[in-house]
């Protein structure tokens, strides 16, 4: 979406058109709610999306070849309704992602309005490296282990060392990249078939995970060595 003509309609709008908000981390460090999608565009220039494919026809001989979007139809008196959902995901591949859903009557409409939805909903990424197994102190990973809801499918995320790479559902891979993601492992409980619940249950947890306070790791080492210290007791002779 260009930003050449964009006439903003918001204060943080203004703000950011006119230079005085330079980042996405002043606008959440303010509390401000995004309520125009070029804001994310004028500050993220680098963003890039990516499509989940949440459909599906039958395929030859069995199974389902995936599409990009969805196709549900309602029985009315002048005939069947159609109607397009698609689910979009958003990010710069260095700490913010956002996933957008929408519905249409066509395919392209469909997918761009997901798409502005998105840059509507987009989140920081807490990144770290949570995992004992290596304890680098980089953000490849995720600080602690973390889990997501969304219907009937939950997702738990852990943070995983260097090398092990994505070790998540095909879909999940295409949220990870994109938020800067590179090593984690994750368990999933019900079917990520079902790839819209599946990619919100992740989102979810990344949520959850914004929400925690995580100590450094100099602050928790700290902590650590403090607890195993031995209590001095002082008794008075009699």
């Amino acid at each position: 979406m260009s930003t050449e003509n964009w006439k903003p309609k918001t204060e943080l709008g203004k703000l950011v058109l006119d230079g005085k908000v330079a980042t996405l981390d002043e606008v959440f460090a303010s509390g401000r709610k995004i309520k125009e999608p070029q804001i994310v565009d004028k500050l993220l220039p680098n963003l890039q999306s990516d499509i989940i494919f949440i459909g599906g026809t039958p395929g030859k001989g069995g199974g389902i070849k995936r599409t990009s979007t969805r196709r549900t139809a309602r029985m009315h008196r002048s005939g069947r309704r159609f109607k397009i959902s698609a689910l979009v995901v958003v990010g710069n591949g260095d700490g913010y992602f956002g996933v957008g859903k929408s519905e249409a009557q066509e395919h392209r409409v469909a997918t761009e309005k997901a798409s502005e939805a998105a840059k509507l909903n987009i989140i920081p990424v807490k990144r770290g490296c949570g995992s004992w197994e290596c304890s680098c102190g980089g953000k490849h990973s995720i600080p602690v282990e973390i889990q997501g809801k969304s219907g009937s499918v939950k997702v738990t995320l852990m943070p995983a060392p260097k090398g092990i790479g994505l070790a998540v559902y095909d879909e999940g891979k295409k949220i990870m990249r994109l938020a800067g993601i590179r090593d984690i492992w994750s368990k999933t409980f019900g079917d990520p078939r079902t790839r819209m619940n599946y990619t919100l249950a992740v989102f979810d947890a990344f949520k959850k995970i914004n929400k925690m306070k995580i100590h450094s790791e100099n602050e928790a080492k700290r902590v650590v060595e403090a607890a195993e210290e031995p209590e001095e007791i002082n008794e008075e002779v009699r």
